[in-house]
């Protein structure tokens, strides 16, 4: 087996996450052509070639294995900071900007509980990156190997990964409580909901016609929707009174028992069980990661319950569905 280049696999993590040579050279603190000689000597060792040179630029399947193979050498790394701090507290570590631990987390999650349980491990000088994206797709980013761990709705573990379940996040349908006055005042319903406008996160967001279709046992639906990409956004839209959305009742619960925003189906409720997976090593800093997001979400989450059946529609979604309940 081959002993690749630290600096050469760096310079490859560099291009792909950077998006491209130029931004990765100013993060390396070298030129661009010096970015293209690392890459260029990386992939004649490998003997293929690592980066489609596209726009965007993207990783061949080579190029995903080599991008694992360099977190791994991070992680590596990173483990030994946290041995040497406490073998000789008064050493320093390497600090490098490019040693960062990357996971990924559904943004829900970050507007709730995570960044509470990841706090610790930050002050102590952990670089973590957290990447966000539906909890439906942060798997993806762990399957093509960009980040150490995620946050999933995906109840199945991937290959070479562990698995370990987190707990329900529940939903809430809210609006401003003016606008449930005029457009909604006895609540959302089987023969109004397609008359408002539905507050989304992105076009990868399906919790709204997830939370109609199942309350209301529904086929297939078709929602009018406004995209806000960021929960803390789709809540400070819907005070405005921009529509109505799905939302954690961990974010909303304070507004709702305020009376500024008003609960429009509180017969229903939509759980979404939470996964933690990470690749499946011997690791202090993977196992101290697990251990703050359990603990974080054993405190503000519900307990795991058996999922119902999964939506009716044809979506995307892979695992077990989401759950709507009725109080």
């Amino acid at each position: 087996m081959s002993t690749f280049d630290p600096d050469a696999l760096e310079c490859l993590a560099a291009i792909i996450e950077e998006g491209g040579f130029e931004r990765a050279a100013q993060r390396l603190s070298i030129t661009q052509s010096a970015v293209s000689q690392r890459l260029r000597a990386l992939e004649a060792q490998v003997g293929t070639v690592l980066i489609v040179r596209s726009r965007p630029l993207k990783p061949t399947a080579a190029g995903q294995l080599m991008l694992k193979h360099a977190k791994m050498m991070r992680l590596l790394r990173a483990d030994l900071e946290n041995e040497l701090r406490e073998l000789a507290p008064s050493a320093t570590g390497g600090g490098r900007d490019e040693d960062r631990i990357s996971i990924a987390i559904n943004a829900d999650s970050i507007a709730t509980w995570a960044l509470p349980a990841l706090g610790a491990l930050a002050r102590q000088g952990l670089p973590v990156e957290i990447i966000t994206d539906d909890q439906e797709f942060t798997h993806e980013w762990l399957r093509e190997g960009q980040v150490l761990g995620c946050v999933t709705s995906l109840g199945q573990a991937l290959r070479g990964c562990k698995m370990e379940p987190l707990g329900c996040m529940e939903y809430v349908v809210v609006a401003h409580h003016d606008f449930a006055r005029q457009h909604c005042p006895k609540g959302l319903n089987a023969h109004n909901f397609h008359q408002l406008p539905f507050v989304a996160f992105n076009r990868k967001d399906h919790l709204q016609q997830t939370f109609v279709e199942q309350a209301f046992d529904l086929p297939r639906v078709g929602l009018k929707q406004l995209f806000v990409p960021s929960c803390e956004g789709q809540v400070r839209a819907v005070q405005a009174g921009w529509g109505v959305s799905v939302l954690p009742e961990l974010r909303v619960r304070d507004l709702l028992q305020s009376g500024e925003l008003v609960n429009l189906a509180p017969r229903h409720r939509l759980g979404v069980t939470l996964y933690w997976h990470c690749w499946n090593l011997s690791s202090d800093v993977l196992d101290a990661l697990t251990a703050a997001l359990s603990e974080a979400a054993a405190r503000n989450l519900l307990p795991c319950r058996p999922q119902k059946t999964p939506p009716k529609r044809g979506s995307k979604r892979k695992g077990p569905g989401p759950d709507v309940t009725s109080a």
